[in-house]
């Protein structure tokens, strides 16, 4: 396991980050074993938080079932890993789970995308709204939006949320 952490007192929580993996290789090991899947388990520990991705020597598309559409299958699949993390150890859990790299391409793909509302944004200057967006897409979003120098904000309701992307003068004037 390897740890990309912040020196900031951070050493305290890798031990509880690497506790988390553990318990989430296990949930999904087992889950795997009972949906009858091969996969292996990597564990990283990136930003502060636990990273677990679930990989095939069979090909990404072996594991396209553990994805679904547009990832929703990866969400509830996360979402049901961190309860197991949190009934684990009574806390709650920010892990991060990825099957075949598909967020890793996901996270790319927005990366581009956020580049090209960045540009668009300036050569307008207008606001500009994206595509509805899951926490995890807007939030890649929002950090390649800031790195530009620009604001950004969430709006909208799920499942329509997506995020707005302002000209400078608008982070200007409040």
């Amino acid at each position: 396991m390897t740890t990309d952490t912040t020196p900031e007192g951070t050493s305290d929580l890798v031990p509880r980050l690497e506790e988390e993996g553990e318990i989430a290789a296990d949930y999904l090991e087992e889950f795997l074993d009972i949906v009858d899947l091969d996969g292996d388990i990597d564990l990283d520990i990136k930003h502060d938080r636990a990273v677990v991705e679930v990989v095939s020597e069979d090909g990404p598309e072996a594991l396209d079932v553990l994805v679904g559409r547009d990832g929703e299958v990866l969400d509830a699949l996360q979402d049901l890993t961190r309860l197991a993390v949190q009934a684990r150890t009574g806390d709650r859990s920010r892990l991060m789970l990825d099957i075949a790299g598909f967020r890793a391409r996901r996270r790319d793909a927005l990366q581009q995308r956020a580049a090209e509302a960045i540009d668009q944004v300036r050569s307008s200057g207008e606001p500009l709204s994206l595509e509805p967006m899951n926490a995890f897409e807007r939030k890649v979003v929002h950090d390649a939006v800031a790195e530009a120098g620009l604001v950004s904000d969430s709006a909208g309701v799920e499942p329509h949320r997506h995020v707005v992307v302002h000209p400078p003068r608008a982070a200007d004037q409040g």
